[in-house]
């Protein structure tokens, strides 16, 4: 796998990082204001101080920045990256507090705005660790919710052609004025025209509860994945936006699709990625769970450091791992994600590849 400086435009197919060339290291010299935008949900996380009951039984609340597009960012400025974050909230308290939340974490907020006709939208969950269930309870989304109103008009195109890394989800298509913009903003970024050390990531994020159904869902992934070079998601939202299959077939299937590397996590089987000439699984990282929610988020913010760091493809798989189970052995999302030297103690704990030295076990080819 390969990281290139983020100099000059691809103009011949040798330039390209996974088009039939072997992925070189190198690490990415981005000069841009935002190594890292994204575009899409943000919430207040209300999660409970009481683990193992159900939310009728929880008796006190802790208040928290959740959404995941927002987390991720909020990852990757854990990570010591410029990040920023395309979204909506509502003209109210909560929206207020978002704000200050994003300050708080070092993510950039010019391209967060209120918007008066709705609430800031309001997640509450249950955790019970003992039998993996962290159900989620949506206020303030239907029939729409804020970050649902992005409309393609605001958009500054220039800010999103240039960040080093411009990430979105599938949620962010399930309904209009949103699913326009997420076109036009990836339409502006044109995937053969990034310069080297760019990458335009999709998480696969299917959330069926925003969907009349799957094959919605999937018409409107085929509609974004000509622009997209990595695509991430579990087998289930894999298997949305191309099909059943063994995670081989569907990475295989997304790299058929022009997505230049292609990742897949096992869920205690650990995390796969794919590009045109590798692959490498990641072994799982055991920790005590008692949060499995942000757990995902926590990957993709350290995954999207890892890329931009120029390490090898296990390297960024391990380190991205061992960040999302941090996240997944505490309480909350926005508020838990690690530092570097977090991730790194742990992986050097487990005997994991830590970036720059050598494992004795781990990530494999």
């Amino acid at each position: 796998m390969v990281v290139a400086p983020l100099t000059g435009v691809r103009q011949e197919p040798e330039l390209y990082l996974f088009r039939g060339t072997e992925f070189k290291p190198e690490r990415s010299a981005i000069t841009v204001t935002h190594e890292l935008l994204t575009i899409g949900r943000i919430s207040v996380d209300i999660y409970p101080n009481d683990i193992g009951v159900d939310l009728e039984d929880v008796t006190s609340f802790g208040k928290y920045l959740g959404g995941s597009p927002s987390n991720v960012a909020v990852a990757a400025a854990r990570h010591g990256r410029r990040t920023g974050v395309i979204t909506r909230t509502g003209d109210d308290a909560f929206g207020k507090y978002l704000h200050r939340e994003l300050h708080k974490f070092g993510v950039d907020d010019t391209f967060v705005a209120p918007v008066k006709e709705w609430p800031t939208a309001v997640t509450f969950c249950a955790i019970k660790p003992a039998t993996d269930e962290f159900p989620l309870y949506f206020y303030g989304r239907f029939p729409t919710a804020p970050d649902l109103q992005i409309k393609a008009d605001e958009l500054d195109l220039d800010a999103i052609r240039d960040a080093g890394i411009f990430w979105s989800t599938v949620t962010g298509l399930c309904q209009e004025p949103s699913r326009e913009a997420h076109i036009k903003a990836h339409e502006a970024r044109d995937r053969d025209k990034l310069r080297i050390g760019q990458y335009t990531i999709l998480d696969l994020d299917y959330r069926p509860m925003f969907w009349a159904s799957e094959e919605e869902a999937r018409a409107q992934v085929a509609r974004i994945l000509p622009h997209v070079t990595v695509a991430i998601g579990n087998d289930k939202e894999c298997a949305v936006a191309v099909g059943e299959g063994t995670p081989d077939e569907q990475a295989d299937r997304l790299l058929a699709a022009g997505v230049e590397i292609a990742v897949v996590k096992l869920g205690p089987e650990g995390v796969m990625a794919k590009t045109r000439t590798e692959r490498v699984v990641s072994a799982p990282v055991p920790v005590e769970t008692v949060n499995g929610l942000g757990a995902g988020d926590s990957f993709g913010g350290a995954f999207c450091h890892g890329l931009l760091s120029g390490w090898s493809l296990a390297e960024v798989l391990d380190y991205a791992n061992a960040a999302g189970a941090i996240v997944a052995s505490r309480l909350s999302c926005a508020d838990a994600m690690p530092t570097p030297e977090e991730v790194t103690s742990l992986l050097a704990e487990r005997g994991r590849l830590v970036p720059g030295q050598f494992a004795t076990e781990g990530a494999a080819l």
